[in-house]
């Protein structure tokens, strides 16, 4: 198999996606937005930005064009965060393939539009590869993945086609791709988990233990899968490693960034003070706010998404929201 991919993004979780694709052997091109940076990373062979300590396979190129990385691939692989995913795939969308399979790796949902990022794309890209679009989501950290871990995660197609080469694709010893056609429920599992990591870290920050943790997870998910009901998803989708698998790994794994923001919130510190001393993306954070807007617009229940959304956007006091919480009606689980 000697496939041309062309990964665009290069923060942690699209440099180890490209390590991983390129330790297959395959003619691999990785997009990176910074030129200088791309400069550096070329010569040192190592993104010491966003995933230090790994080094680049020789079969790795690095490139600051677009035209570069996606002119004649097979597969485009897309890992930019979530609010870049227009701009960046409609410059890009001149330069696919007829036959293309553009699978995405971002998780989260356009504000201003609310919508998921398969519309995105549909939106944007031609109509030539809506066919080949897939989403692959589930409980994988970028650190873990380059060091080889054993990870196990979704990947949605509405094609079943496209689907596997996608699977096929992606796939290695260590990297165990399994298909869904469920392409919403695999989107919103990957979107909102975040919301709920926040709401995680939050807890951890305030001090609580293991059962309030338990309570938040079991609820948050509950949620999680009562919109993603009401957006057609299916229920089972939740209960898999877009859903559950993702949202445990992102609310107790030290490597969350999500969980790490909601763990400063619930300390005392500021979201804008917290946003200006990082350089890495935490989707949560603007996922909150659509996720809200569409619990609105579907008529959803999700206390949990309401008080992540009070802490991140109204400056509500962390006690007070576990206090609402907690408050609530009785009622029926």
């Amino acid at each position: 198999m000697n496939e041309r991919i062309g990964v665009i993004g290069a923060g942690a979780w699209g440099t180890a996606l490209a390590i991983l694709l390129a330790e297959k052997k395959l003619d691999v091109t990785l997009w990176m937005y910074e030129q200088d940076l791309a400069e550096e990373t070329a010569r040192t062979r190592e993104n010491r930005v966003y995933l230090p300590g790994f080094r680049l396979p020789a079969n790795l190129t690095i490139t600051s064009s677009l035209e570069a990385a996606v002119k004649g691939r097979k597969f485009v692989l897309s890992v930019v965060p979530s609010h870049t995913v227009r701009a960046i795939a409609s410059q890009f969308a001149s330069f696919l393939s007829n036959n293309a399979v553009v699978i995405s790796a971002s998780k989260g949902i356009e504000i201003d539009t609310l919508m998921l990022l398969s519309d995105v794309f549909r939106d944007v890209l031609p109509e030539r590869v809506h066919s080949g679009l897939c989403f692959l989501s589930g409980p994988s950290f970028a650190k873990e993945v380059a060091q080889k871990m054993p990870t196990a995660v979704a990947l949605a197609a509405s094609s079943p086609e496209a689907g596997r080469r996608a699977q096929e694709i992606m796939s290695s010893p260590y990297f165990r791709v399994y298909t869904n056609t469920d392409v919403v429920g695999v989107e919103l599992g990957g979107a909102l988990k975040n919301v709920i990591a926040i709401a995680a870290g939050v807890l951890e920050g305030l001090g609580y233990g293991y059962n309030t943790s338990a309570a938040l997870l079991t609820r948050g998910l509950a949620e999680m899968a009562r919109l993603g009901v009401a957006m057609g998803a299916s229920p089972a989708t939740f209960s898999g490693l877009a859903g559950m698998g993702d949202l445990v790994l992102t609310c107790t794994g030290g490597l969350s960034r999500n969980r790490t923001l909601g763990t400063r919130l619930g300390k005392g510190e500021k979201l804008d003070a917290i946003m200006k001393d990082t350089r890495t993306v935490a989707e949560g954070v603007r996922t909150a706010k659509a996720a809200r807007s569409l619990a609105e617009k579907y008529g959803v229940e999700m206390p949990v998404t309401e008080e992540a959304y009070q802490i991140l956007y109204e400056g509500k006091d962390p006690k007070q929201a576990v206090k609402d919480l907690m408050g609530r009606d009785l009622k029926e689980e």
